[in-house]
């Protein structure tokens, strides 16, 4: 009784001591440590995107939210804002039958892309690739010293906005800064929280209970302080500040293609988007080949052709297990062509032994993906006018 009283009150004080913030969560005995081999180059700590943000020169900086936590929400803009000339909403000049009455795009106007940043802290490979894509930007080469003067010289022709990471609490509170080699359990832990009797909320657990509040112990780092997981907000009246900008940019900005990044113990893949037009899921699809193709080129993680998905119909019987997300709710809010991209963590399980990944795999998955976007927005661009 002593013992869990103690536990209490260092948990209160931990409390007190952030700043009405969650400390960052300690590994428990008997878990892996974090990792140490992490290369300079595979950046995705609180300090490390803070640190980018300083340097950025040739962007325009603004924190667009403040977490629970009070951590900044950054993003980053580069190129010029087009005039749209907008009359009306989005969903409105759909109703009028002419998305241009939102927006007018033609040839000469330069396309928009939307990089979401991870909304879940623990997926910290979109992070180390955004951070990159950052430095690309600025100096035309990764931290790694390689150069990209294809994807910088692509970069200039569009209008790009770069959220770092949406939802910085939750990054600070994940205890690893890498799950490679890491048994996927112990990212499951970390990642998607525990109840109070310990054992793991797990997938999709994690999503049965919302705000992640009660029942818990380890609040993962899918959510912000205030057990929101963005990417399952309340799109009609959000909850999350966070989420509310991330809309407000997709609002405002137009982007023409918009990824939000994620992770998980398997090959890396771009996922259907659900309740969008067939349209945009035909386009989801041909872009997530063209990426598919381009690691398997570079003799990266990819999926052989037979096992990939081809646009489908959303449920048909009750009940559903579709679920209007973000990438539903980007859509709608602009018209862009929103997707998800999984990453490999480079977890460990019976399904995976040995890692997939290397870091130097992981930042080339991103850059690949990001190079890719480039290349199909600069090619496909859907043009609207009056």
């Amino acid at each position: 009784m002593v013992n869990e009283f103690k536990r209490i009150l260092l948990v209160a004080l931990a409390f007190c001591f952030t700043g009405n913030s969650f400390a960052q969560i300690k590994i428990d005995a008997g878990e892996p440590p974090n990792n140490t081999d992490i290369p300079a180059f595979f950046k995705s700590k609180i300090s490390e995107i803070q640190n980018e943000i300083d340097l950025v020169k040739s962007g325009e900086v603004k924190t667009i939210a403040v977490s629970p936590g009070n951590l900044p929400v950054y993003a980053v803009y580069y190129g010029e804002k087009e005039n749209f000339h907008s009359q009306a909403n989005y969903n409105s000049a759909v109703a009028a039958r002419n998305p241009a009455f939102y927006a007018e795009k033609d040839s000469t106007t330069k396309p928009v892309i939307l990089f979401v940043g991870p909304v879940h802290g623990h997926e910290v490979e979109g992070m180390a690739g955004l951070i990159n894509l950052i430095h690309i930007a600025e100096t035309g080469k990764d931290y790694r010293g390689k150069t990209w003067p294809g994807l910088k010289n692509k970069m200039e022709q569009c209008r790009t906005i770069i959220i770092p990471c949406g939802n910085p609490d939750g990054r600070k509170r994940c205890p690893y800064d890498s799950f490679l080699g890491i048994p996927t359990k112990t990212m499951t832990k970390y990642g998607q929280g525990t109840r109070k009797d310990g054992t793991s909320w797990g997938w999709p657990q994690a999503k049965s209970l919302h705000p992640m509040k009660g029942n818990v112990e380890i609040l993962g780092a899918y959510f912000n302080d205030d057990g929101i997981n963005i990417m399952q907000d309340e799109y009609f009246n959000p909850m999350a500040q966070e989420t509310k900008a991330i809309l407000e940019i997709a609002r405002t900005e137009v982007p023409d293609i918009t990824v939000s990044l994620h992770s998980h113990e398997n090959r890396p893949v771009i996922l259907q988007p659900a309740y969008v037009p067939v349209f945009m899921k035909e386009r989801a699809h041909e872009l997530a080949l063209r990426v598919n193709r381009r690691l398997k080129e570079n003799n990266l993680a990819h999926w052989p052709d037979d096992r990939f998905w081809t646009p489908a119909a959303e449920d048909k019987q009750f009940p559903p297990t579709t679920t209007f997300n973000l990438i539903s709710a980007l859509h709608h809010i602009s018209g862009t062509m929103a997707f998800t991209f999984e990453c490999s963590h480079g977890s460990v399980s019976e399904n995976y032994p040995e890692p997939i990944v290397s870091y130097n795999d992981i930042l080339d998955i991103q850059l690949l993906l990001y190079d890719e976007m480039y290349n199909y927005i600069l090619e496909n661009k859907l043009n609207w006018k009056k």
